[in-house]
């Protein structure tokens, strides 16, 4: 029983890393922790939907349509909504971020109500049984493909020139203008990759969880606990944590009781910030007094 619980909560953590990923990507790009993130997650999810069940397409072709949907998306968030407000105080960025998330929410609800639709898994296939451990093909390709994902990722930004030129302007925004490196463009670039990841971990997650308005909400604590957890702005804190997580609840759920998987990331929310508030990798920073 042991076994089965850590290796379903690394798949399920495996999700959580992917969406944590996306908000520390963009955190670390822009400074702004992303409340809307979970609804990049379901209207990622609700892409899958329209373009299968409405439009008729595969489902390779509605994964293609998904990605591509949501990083424009997420880019013209950038650009119509948050660079306008680039200059003001961080609670007004937060806040915005917050008034799309209910605006995106709501508007999902209005056309599909509080219903849940159901979304055929990526793969079919029989158990696979490995030991005492039992798991779904589908359970594999969400683990696989989110190492892939996470793996690219770390690639990206510490070993190609462009992935090194975002950290930089992110960090110095104002020496990176002046070096002629275009600081705008490449915020905006985040806040498309970061929706686009959003929308991956809903195709992933969606064939077990149902598709509904409100899936991102859940979705947003677990990521928001994962970067609690490993630290804010790192983005191997954001994975380890995520993959903690995901083991955690399911301990939790096995020995202690089931009703305690719901509040599990608040649990460790409240932890980590009473006893390391930087997280397991992330660096202190002092308050001003």
């Amino acid at each position: 029983m042991l076994a089965q619980l850590i290796v379903s909560g690394l798949v399920n953590g495996s999700v959580y890393a992917v969406v944590a990923l996306g908000m520390t990507v963009l955190y670390r790009s822009t400074t702004i922790v992303n409340f809307c993130h979970g609804e990049f997650f379901m209207l990622g999810a609700f892409a899958i939907l329209i373009a299968q069940q409405t439009l008729g397409w595969s489902y390779a072709a509605s994964i293609v349509f998904a990605l591509v949907l949501l990083a424009v998306f997420g880019s013209l968030v950038e650009r119509l909504l948050m660079r306008p407000l680039q200059n003001a105080p961080h609670i007004s960025l937060a806040m915005m971020t917050i008034a799309l998330s209910y605006l995106f929410k709501g508007v999902s609800r209005f056309f599909y109500g509080r219903e849940v639709a159901p979304l055929q898994p990526l793969v079919d296939g029989d158990p696979i049984e490995i030991g005492s451990v039992v798991l779904l093909p589908q359970d594999l390709l969400v683990a696989g493909a989110s190492v892939i994902i996470v793996l690219g990722f770390f690639y990206f930004f510490q070993r190609t020139q462009t992935g090194k030129v975002i950290q930089a302007a992110s960090q110095t925004p104002r020496g990176a203008a002046l070096v002629g490196i275009n600081v705008p463009r490449f915020q905006n670039l985040m806040w498309g990759a970061s929706a686009a990841l959003g929308a991956v971990a809903g195709i992933l997650i969606a064939p077990s969880t149902l598709v509904y308005p409100d899936m991102g909400a859940h979705m947003l604590i677990q990521a928001f606990a994962a970067m609690t957890l490993g630290g804010f702005g790192s983005l191997p804190g954001a994975v380890l944590g995520a993959l903690m997580l995901g083991v955690l609840e399911n301990l939790i759920g096995g020995y202690v009781s089931s009703a305690l998987v719901e509040i599990t990331a608040y649990l460790a929310i409240i932890m980590v910030l009473v006893v390391r508030p930087q997280g397991l990798l992330g660096e202190w920073r002092q308050g001003r007094g």
